[in-house]
C-alpha cells in the first residue's frame, strides 16, 4: 500500500471516481424532454439517450483493457476519466440531435474503458485485506453517483442555473476533469501489468458465469426502471410512480453501505453470491403478482439485490489475480452489460408485439431465472 497517502484519502479518492462510472449517464435521463425539445429529437432519440450508453459499456470493456495493458491502470483511468468529461459536456454544446448521440456514445464508450481500471488499479495501491473494502467503496460512490445524477439534477442543480439544461450538463460532466487530476497525487507506480493478459480469456467459464450474473444484477434494475412507469399506469397504480423510483434506485446505496463493512468476509463466497440472485428474482415477481405497499416491497427487494450482486462480483478479479484482473472485469462486462442492453429490449419487443407490458417484466423474470444457477456454480473461495 502506498505511504505517502493515508487509507482514508486512498479511499474518498475511490469513492470520487467511482461516481463517475454513472452519474454522466444518470444526468441525462431528467433532462431527455428539454433536450427533445431544443433539438426536436424523435421518440427513438430521445431513448437512444439512456439505452446508448449502456451498449457502449459493453463495447467499450475490452479497449479499456488495452489501454491498460499499454499504459498501465491509473493512466487508463486517468484518460478515461478525460474522456467521459469532455464528451459528456459536448452534450450539452450540440446544436442537433446527431451530435448529441455521438457525445452520449463517446461519454458511454469512457464509461466502459474506466470500468475494468478501476479493478486493475486496486492491488496496487491497497493491500489483500483491503481490496473488497475498496471495491465496495468505490461502488458505493457509483450508486451514489446514480441517485445523485438521476435523482438531484431536476430539483437542485436546473434552478442554480436558470433552468439550462446545457449548462447542468456542463456542470456535472467538468468535475472529473478535477478527480483525474487528483488520481495523479499518490506517489508510487503500480508494478507493471502483464502484457500477455489484456484480451479475456474467453473460453474460462468463470468469464462467463460473472458475465451473465452481472447481466441478471443489471437487467433487472434497468429493466426495471425502464418498465415501472407502464406497468403501474396499466394497473391504475401511476400516483405510486414517484415514490417508486425514488426508493428503488435510493434502495441500492443501502446495499452498498452493507457491504462496506462486510465485503471482506463475503466476497469470493457462494452463499451471498445465491442470496443475492434468489433475491432479485423474488422480488421481480412479488413486484409484477402483487399491488400497492407489496408491489414496492418487491422492487425494493429487486434493488437492494442488484446491487449486492454487482459489488460482490466487481470485487472478484482483483482478489483472483492481480495481473488478470482488468481483463477478466473487460470479459464480464462486456457479456454483462451486452445481455442487459438486449434482454430488456426483447421484453420490450414482447409487450409491444402482445400488447401485455407485463410480459416484458415476465421476460427478465424468465432470463434471471436461466441465469441464477450460475450462482450456484461459481467456483469456491474465490
Amino acid at each position: 500500500m502506498l505511504q505517502a497517502i493515508r487509507l482514508p484519502a486512498l479511499f474518498a479518492l475511490l469513492w470520487l471516481t467511482g461516481m463517475y462510472l454513472r452519474l454522466p449517464m444518470l444526468a441525462a435521463p431528467p433532462l431527455a424532454s428539454d433536450m427533445a425539445l431544443a433539438l426536436r429529437l424523435n421518440a427513438l432519440q430521445q431513448g437512444m439517450l439512456t439505452t446508448l450508453p449502456l451498449i457502449m459499456l459493453a463495447i467499450g470493456a475490452v479497449p479499456g483493457s488495452v489501454l491498460i495493458q499499454k499504459l498501465g491502470a491509473r493512466p487508463a483511468l486517468v484518460i478515461s476519466l478525460v474522456f467521459i468529461a469532455l464528451f459528456s459536456a459536448a452534450r450539452g454544446l450540440a446544436p442537433n440531435g446527431a451530435l448529441l448521440l455521438l457525445a452520449t456514445a463517446g461519454m458511454g464508450f469512457g464509461v466502459a474503458m474506466m470500468q475494468p481500471a478501476l479493478p486493475a488499479l486496486l492491488p496496487a495501491w491497497l493491500n489483500s485485506k483491503h481490496l473488497a473494502m475498496g471495491t465496495a467503496i468505490y461502488m458505493n460512490g457509483m450508486l451514489i453517483g446514480e441517485f445523485t445524477g438521476a435523482g438531484l439534477t431536476i430539483p437542485l442543480l436546473m434552478p442554480l442555473l436558470e433552468q439550462s439544461w446545457r449548462a447542468t450538463i456542463v456542470v456535472w460532466s467538468l468535475p472529473a476533469i478535477l478527480i483525474a487530476l487528483l488520481l495523479l497525487l499518490p506517489k508510487g507506480q503500480p508494478k507493471p501489468v502483464n502484457t500477455s493478459s489484456w484480451m479475456p480469456n474467453w473460453r474460462s467459464p468463470l468469464i462467463w458465469q460473472m458475465g451473465f450474473l452481472m447481466s441478471t444484477s443489471s437487467t433487472l434494475f434497468f429493466g426495471a426502471n425502464a418498465y415501472m412507469a407502464p406497468v403501474l399506469e396499466a394497473r391504475g397504480e401511476a400516483d405510486w410512480l414517484a415514490a417508486s423510483l425514488f426508493w428503488f434506485n435510493l434502495f441500492q446505496v443501502v446495499a452498498s453501505v452493507l457491504l462496506i463493512r462486510m465485503a471482506k468476509r463475503w466476497v469470493g463466497l457462494r452463499a451471498p453470491l445465491i442470496f443475492a440472485a434468489v433475491l432479485g428474482l423474488s422480488g421481480m415477481i412479488v413486484f409484477i403478482q402483487a399491488a400497492g405497499l407489496t408491489a414496492l416491497f418487491g422492487l425494493l427487494m429487486v434493488s437492494f439485490a442488484s446491487a449486492f450482486l454487482l459489488i460482490l462480483l466487481v470485487a472478484l478479479p482483483p482478489m483472483i489475480s492481480r495481473e488478470q484482473a482488468g481483463a477478466i472485469s473487460a470479459g464480464a462486462f462486456t457479456i454483462g452489460y451486452a445481455m442487459s442492453f438486449f434482454v430488456p429490449l426483447i421484453g420490450g419487443w414482447i409487450a409491444q408485439t402482445s400488447g401485455s407490458i407485463n410480459l416484458a417484466i415476465w421476460t427478465l423474470i424468465a432470463y434471471a431465472t436461466i441465469a441464477v444457477p450460475l450462482a450456484v456454480k461459481m467456483p469456491k473461495n474465490q
